[in-house]
């Protein structure tokens, strides 16, 4: 594959405007390919959106997560890891295995089982299919990932599929070839991390192996657990312990001696299994649904096959095939009704996707055409003794086909237009007392566009339709109380949402500021979101769910890096504001505008570097009135404190040519002051002051 393209809260906007400004001075040539442009964290090449491409080239708003990242956070979940990016947020637990739930712009709250079919959630291209009431979305460890893309924003549902409302969040997982260095043949990393904060803990192993030029294979064990953690206040929180065993085995054979052409085969597992964990993982202390003995598994295989074939301009084409199975085997509950019975859940996806990019040229343009298709098929399953009608058991059939285009005019003018056309059929299964089948087609279309004005300064805007399909959950459940007998939702009565799009925005580059090679970039991107028939719960009603008129989501979010030799410093800001336009109240999934910050400094002839990292979440008072019809009284304790929470590291990474070669260490205080705080989207304090320590060291042969 190749690289294309060349490169309201005023007094909030004013002060990250200020910092930006701290940090800018003139930038680099959009000329100049990725690797000659210095290092900040707009220049990390995106995949996830097309044709790669640095993350200030892109004509939307984009954060890459490398390893470096993940291994400089130690973060013992992936709520931890995405906090500092402009405008996202984790709305369950971001300190629980289980109650990892995303918030991307004000979309995505976690309390519905239908949550999740807002943002999509990727690992190695297979979307992670789960819907059940009051437990997270995602259930994997960071320590099998190498990659993560958050792509922000709809303009992602042409590639990713319809109803990516709030955006994409892509996984990848790691390869043998991270870890064996040229004249290798063997590799085992042994790692090892600490935190004094509920005396957490991770172990892990990793043996890569490469077998002549042709094949290599990797197997990744991790256990991870904790006990209770203490917020800032010195209290306990409740459902933060865990013990959560992980792997991954992949062998990757190259069938040409080029090794473009590549077969890839891939297995991973993830596990809790815990007694007396609390039924709502969005509830520390276990308040009305009490507690469960409860064992999660998510089990993915995958083999694909992709064909780079550079010197044919027509082919470059990958295909997968795709299982995934997460399950929820559920005991001995302490809530009485059906809701507390034994129960196990299933939720199985089978996904067939290709896809082959079209490359043409002229005298002074380039176009690369992406077609595809995608097949999925996701089934949910319960085995209760007695039905549960607010948890239907059924089938969602999709079968999607997309294309995308993007265009190169004079190394200056980017067009992307795109389009997606989904099909999707729902039926309940065979063992429900129900016999409904419902289908509906979904369109979504995009257009994007990038101006170089010079080499320094660009322009860009997009414009995306999406429809996002009514879930399983959504379209059949019966009663909040699953009352029997009670008739499901149908296509009359629940419609597609609808989301349009809009972003504007720029981004500025230079070089050679302050010394030779150094770096700063700094983007803007603004946006405004019109949802309409959204869908949302309703309490103790039928049908449970319903389409409400119309909402509007808009905000900013900056972002600013600069490094060089020595000194590197970032700067985020997000703001969003969102209304039910309905209702002319605030909707209650917004967090309130948030600023990150961080600066360091490298010593390179010892491998260490020192850093500090900051947020700054501002009060959010914009929330319902409590004399609303539509929401309870107690809604105004929603409103949120300000506050700032800071953190210090030190990482040490020699170099090839020290005596300490294949050594890596971190040692890290977060929250250093031991800041009392809440997350406006959480149920729970945040953690309060942790040290931790994190060694690994790489044995090659």
């Amino acid at each position: 594959m190749r690289m294309v393209g060349n490169g309201t809260l005023r007094a909030a906007a004013v002060t990250v405007l200020a910092s930006g400004t701290m940090l800018a001075t003139p930038s680099i040539s959009f000329a100049q390919d990725a690797g000659e442009r210095g290092a900040t964290l707009l220049q990390r090449l995106v995949i996830g959106f097309g044709q790669p491409k640095v993350a200030v080239d892109t004509p939307t708003a984009v954060t890459v997560i490398e390893q470096e990242d993940i291994d400089q956070e130690v973060a013992s979940t992936t709520g931890q890891l995405l906090e500092r990016i402009p405008n996202v947020n984790n709305t369950g637990g971001a300190d629980r295995a289980l109650g990892q739930v995303f918030n991307i712009r004000g979309i995505g709250r976690g309390e519905s089982a239908a949550d999740e079919g807002r943002i999509i959630l990727n690992v190695d291209g297979m979307s992670q299919f789960y819907e059940q009431y009051r437990l997270g979305g995602f259930f994997n460890d960071l320590e099998l990932y190498k990659r993560i893309e958050v792509l922000r924003g709809p303009a992602a549902s042409t590639l990713y599929g319809s109803g990516a409302l709030g955006g994409v969040i892509n996984f990848t997982t790691k390869d043998a070839s991270d870890f064996l260095d040229d004249d290798e043949q063997f590799a085992l990393r042994l790692k090892g991390t600490y935190e004094t904060n509920g005396d957490g803990y991770l172990a892990s192993a990793i043996l890569a192996a490469r077998m002549g030029d042709n094949a290599e294979f990797l197997l990744a064990g991790n256990q991870r657990a904790s006990e209770l953690i203490e917020d800032g206040f010195g209290d306990e929180v409740g459902g933060t312990d865990f013990k959560t065993p992980s792997g991954l085995i992949k062998g990757t054979f190259y069938l040409d001696d080029a090794q473009e052409r590549v077969l890839r085969m891939s297995y991973s597992q993830f596990n809790s299994d815990e007694d007396a964990q609390i039924y709502n993982v969005f509830n520390g202390n276990g308040q009305f649904f009490g507690f469960v003995d409860r064992e999660v598994n998510n089990r993915q295989a995958q083999i694909s096959f992709e064909d780079a074939a550079t010197e044919n301009p027509f082919l470059d084409y990958k295909v997968s095939l795709t299982w995934n199975d997460i399950s929820n085997q559920q005991r001995n509950a302490t809530i009485g009704g059906s809701l507390g019975q034994p129960a196990d859940y299933s939720y199985e996806s089978i996904q067939l996707l290709g896809e082959n990019t079209f490359e043409f040229s002229g005298e002074n343009w380039e176009s690369f055409l992406t077609v595809g298709g995608q097949i999925i098929r996701q089934e949910r399953e319960t085995n209760t003794d007695t039905p549960l009608g607010f948890h239907p058991e059924g089938t969602d059939f999709q079968v999607g086909f997309f294309a995308q285009n993007e265009f190169v005019w004079n190394d200056r003018l980017t067009l992307i237009p795109g389009v997606r056309v989904d099909y999707q059929r729902l039926e309940t299964a065979d063992s429900t007392s129900l016999d409904f089948t419902e289908t509906d087609i979904a369109f979504s279309p995009k257009i994007a566009a990038l101006y170089e004005f010079n080499d320094n300064f660009s322009v860009f805007g997009s414009y995306a339709h999406t429809e996002r399909f009514p879930t399983l959950d959504e379209m059949f459940s019966n009663d909040f109380l699953g009352q029997p007998g009670v008739p499901p939702n149908t296509s009359t009565q629940l419609g597609k949402e609808k989301s349009d799009n809009f972003e504007l925005g720029f981004a500025f580059s230079n070089t050679d500021l302050i010394q030779d090679g150094d770096a700063f970039d700094f983007k803007a991107t603004a946006f405004y979101n019109r949802v309409s028939d959204l869908i949302v719960r309703q309490r103790r009603a039928t049908p449970q769910y319903r389409n409400i008129g119309s909402a509007e989501l808009y905000g900013l979010e900056l972002e600013a890096a600069y490094d060089s030799d020595l000194f590197f410093a970032s700067a985020g800001f997000g703001i969003t504001v969102g209304t039910d336009l309905e209702n002319d109240v605030a909707l209650t999934s917004v967090a309130p505008p948030e600023l990150s910050l961080g600066a360091g400094f490298r010593m390179p002839e010892h491998g260490l570097s020192f850093g500090w990292d900051g947020r700054i979440a501002f009060e959010q008072t914009r929330v319902p009135a409590s004399t609303s019809r539509f929401v309870d009284p107690a809604i105004e304790a929603l409103k949120s404190e300000a506050f700032s929470v800071h953190d210090l590291y030190v990482t040490w990474r020699p170099d090839d040519e020290s005596q300490f070669a294949g050594w890596e260490g971190t040692f890290r205080v977060d929250n250093v002051f031991d800041k009392g705080y809440r997350d406006f989207l959480a149920e729970d304090n945040g953690k309060g002051r942790t040290f931790k320590i994190a060694l690994s060291k790489k044995f090659g042969l």
